[in-house]
């Protein structure tokens, strides 16, 4: 009599579906289901669903569940948060049924699939989904993504956020701000003197030791953008950040060669074909990509590669929640060029089960649990599920037009 050959999924299924068992999976909640549901390397595992989540602060998540048990979790843009998450949903189609760890072909057939390539939405859509089949790949192979992704370039990654002597966070970033913001197309000497003094006030406080951005957020003007860059040079910016909107690059290349104050730029610029265009027309040194945005994890190791032969760092954007951080960290930590991780230093412990490896002599130290790194609390998730923040405009208080924020 021959005895069957079980691999580890079925061994482990085995302790709790065969005859002996003495309990049942359903006595374990939904938070330990990855830990119970490990899988060997040439296990067949596939994609059985899709769900999104839209918290009130707008933060979009997406969750994608397999017939192993093994979930994964991401982030998408929270613009449009109700469009992005049931855009996401429409991909169950193509995904349910299909294997989560071919992550790239994945990436490709969802980007070319569609007649309309890229766009804000879909970008965002692909992005989230991206994190999630890492996620999950990651965890089905039992290491971080960055060892998927070639290996650690480094031990930790440098943040920027809160200055605290407690984390040794030494790098921070402000907006141009006077008595308001400077949103008109040439504003007077009062305006930017204003906004100098602010920064100049800064810079004094902390002194040399401390870098300290400048956002102007895409809401400067050029003509003003060119007068603020100028007059704040003196106090010795670590970046001006978004000095115009990207979608005219040769106008924020024109402001680029007037300054040695490097540019950065990216949070609203997607896939590699984005920031082509801003690579070979120089007209950001410090290049900006979100991980919720651009094209996840997979899009923004190909961008980064396309920096590195122009000798441009990444600075990945973060304004989200842990999904985006622990993407963002990912990546960091297995490029050559990583700069420094904006709000690295948030430790999100509304949504984790599990508290990130905290900041010490303002790094981050690398995030080594398998997948992205970090356990999503579902409970303290779906608590927060609710009506996203409506899209806010900003007018002239003087004339009452639109303008930016």
């Amino acid at each position: 009599m021959s005895i069957p050959t079980l691999n580890r999924r079925e061994w482990l299924q085995s302790l709790f579906y065969g005859p002996a068992a003495l309990f049942s999976l359903e006595a374990f909640s939904a938070k330990r289901c990855d830990a119970l549901a490990a899988i060997g390397p040439n296990d067949n595992i596939k994609v059985t669903r899709i769900e999104t989540f839209v918290l009130t602060n707008s933060w979009v998540f997406v969750k994608i569940s397999t017939d192993a048990g093994v979930t994964g979790w991401g982030e998408m843009l929270k613009d449009d948060a109700k469009a992005c998450a049931a855009g996401a949903l429409e991909v169950s189609d193509y995904l349910v049924g299909k294997d989560p760890r071919r992550v790239a072909f994945h990436w490709q057939a969802i980007h070319r699939g569609a007649f309309y390539r890229g766009g804000p939405i879909k970008t965002a859509i692909s992005s989230g989904i991206d994190q999630a089949l890492w996620d999950i790949t990651g965890k089905c192979y039992g290491v971080p993504v960055h060892k998927l992704l070639g290996g650690p370039t480094r031990d930790r990654c440098r943040v920027y956020g809160t200055v605290s002597e407690k984390t040794g966070v030494n790098a921070m970033k402000v907006g141009p701000r006077g008595s308001r913001v400077p949103f008109k197309y040439v504003e007077g000497p009062k305006m930017v003197e204003e906004v100098t003094e602010r920064f100049a006030a800064l810079r004094a406080k902390f002194g040399k030791e401390v870098d300290i951005g400048i956002d102007f957020h895409g809401a400067v003007q050029p003509p003003t953008a060119s007068l603020l860059i100028k007059a704040l040079e003196p106090y010795h910016p670590f970046f001006f950040e978004e000095v115009v909107q990207a979608l005219n690059v040769d106008v924020m290349a024109e402001l680029a060669k007037k300054t040695h104050i490097p540019l950065a730029t990216g949070e609203r610029i997607f896939t590699k074909w984005g920031f082509r265009e801003i690579l070979e027309k120089r007209a950001a040194l410090i290049l900006q990509p979100d991980v919720c945005y651009a094209g996840g994890i997979t899009e923004l190791k190909i961008i980064a590669g396309m920096a590195e032969a122009y000798y441009s760092p990444i600075a990945p954007h973060n304004p989200q929640g842990p999904c985006s951080l622990a993407a963002s960290l990912q990546l960091a930590a297995s490029i050559p060029n990583f700069l420094i991780q904006e709000r690295g230093d948030n430790e999100h412990p509304d949504l984790l089960a599990k508290p990130l490896p905290p900041v010490t002599g303002g790094h981050r130290p690398l995030l080594t649990d398998p997948g992205l790194g970090i356990t999503i609390d579902e409970d303290k998730l779906k608590a927060q599920v609710g009506e996203p923040k409506p899209y806010r405009a900003a007018y002239d208080t003087d004339d009452g037009s639109v303008v930016d924020w």
